[in-house]
């Protein structure tokens, strides 16, 4: 196959459709990594006795295992117990958890960020101690998490390729099988992916990097 005849139109909506896929798990995963690890950012700064630390200590051990065995997991292991998901849910249960663990330390971080004097400010006019973090602290600490939130996101798409283990039709997996006919496709097959991750990922961070601008001059 030549260079460019691999780039036929069958080929590009097949890869079109597996980076729809993609697109899609990164998008639901972002959304509910964003809440669950708000949430357990937010815990975990307010150090309330003992599930503070039960929540951080959760949160370690995710942190430091691979994400593909978070895969296996949810796609292999979940089952055995009666909970059993579609391919593609596997896949985003899988990033939600591991994506969540990051985003809490993020969140975390951002939140310990600002100064202290800032939530006893706000205590101090009457406010209780969530309208102070909400109010006060958390709009603050966001510019700090802007960054690091965006690049955890852009490691998420990145990351969904790791899910062709588990063969979800995602823009990997379709590659993969275009080169598995036609060896000669491999090249081609690679300047694509390389082209699509690239694509989304850069305009990402193009969109990061004029958000927090935004934030630091609001």
């Amino acid at each position: 196959m030549d260079f460019f005849n691999a780039f036929s139109w069958i080929n590009i909506r097949f890869l079109l459709d597996g980076l729809m896929v993609t697109v899609q798990v990164a998008l639901v995963s972002i959304v509910f990594s964003f809440i669950i690890g708000g949430i357990l950012g937010v815990i975990r700064y307010m150090k309330i006795p003992y599930f503070s630390k039960i929540v951080g200590l959760l949160v370690d051990i995710i942190r430091n295992l691979p994400l593909l065995l978070i895969i296996f997991f949810t796609y292999f292991a979940l089952p055995q117990i009666g909970i059993q998901f579609s391919i593609f849910w596997s896949a985003v249960a899988a990033m939600t958890i591991f994506e969540s663990a990051m985003l809490s330390e993020i969140i975390r971080a951002g939140l310990i960020a600002v100064p202290k004097g800032q939530m006893e400010a706000g205590r101090s006019t009457g406010l209780t101690y969530m309208q102070s973090l909400y109010y006060i602290v958390f709009p603050q600490g966001i510019k700090l998490m802007i960054p690091p939130i965006v690049s955890q996101f852009i490691s998420l798409i990145r990351d969904t390729s790791l899910a062709v283990i588990i063969s979800l039709p995602e823009l990997t997996h379709h590659a993969k099988i275009i080169y598995a006919q036609d060896p000669s496709a491999v090249l081609p097959m690679f300047v694509a992916m390389t082209f699509c991750y690239f694509v989304i990922c850069y305009s990402l961070s193009v969109f990061a990097k004029r958000l927090e601008v935004r934030w630091s001059t609001s």
